[in-house]
């Protein structure tokens, strides 16, 4: 399974990036699993402002950075989304972003893994409603991580005391982590 890491922020000083090393680093080390980083950093884009949804455009005109950011997420088999929770939500660049999308997703499941106050399990629930209209498969399973600062360093290592945890957030991205496997060799043998 070739799995496109989505690091939904842009902010300096952001932790945002290191739930995705984290989320890499655990997905190297799993059989099947071919992980790959993408920042929205190196993909700036305007705000999505064309006269009509791509979906339904046929004369669509994609500008160069959008068009960008849309060639290397579509050849995936799956994707983790990582978020934080800003204001109860996802950010503006992540929101922006999955405006563009059209049919890169479409039949691929994906994942949510979230951080903040709360786990960011307010973002968490709105990302996974946003997803659905990209036609991927949102699975059921998520982690919501609390004190992401604290619990994961820059390199992506989440402190032992997590690690150990059976009911921490190692153990339910493991178990998130399996389960997009699954529906990632059943979506692609249906896909045929």
């Amino acid at each position: 399974m070739k799995l496109a890491i989505i690091v939904g922020s842009t902010r300096p000083n952001r932790q945002t990036h290191k739930e995705a090393k984290w989320v890499n680093k655990t997905a190297k080390e799993m059989e099947g699993i071919e992980p790959q980083v993408i920042d929205l950093a190196d993909y700036p884009m305007p705000f999505f402002n064309e006269p009509m949804s791509p979906r339904y455009n046929p004369n669509r005109e994609i500008g160069i950075e959008a068009k960008k950011w849309l060639d290397a997420i579509k050849d995936f088999d799956a994707y983790v989304f990582v978020t934080p929770e800003y204001n109860h939500s996802i950010t503006g660049v992540l929101k922006n972003a999955l405006d563009y999308i059209t049919s890169e997703l479409y039949h691929k499941p994906s994942a949510v893994v979230s951080h903040g106050s709360v786990g960011g399990a307010r973002a968490a629930v709105q990302l996974k409603e946003i997803l659905s209209e990209s036609r991927t498969v949102v699975i059921p399973n998520a982690v919501a991580f609390i004190g992401v600062s604290e619990g994961v360093d820059e390199e992506g290592n989440i402190s032992e005391t997590l690690k150990a945890n059976p009911y921490g957030p190692q153990a339910a991205l493991i178990s998130t982590l399996e389960e997009l496997k699954w529906y990632s060799d059943a979506l692609a043998k249906a896909r045929g």
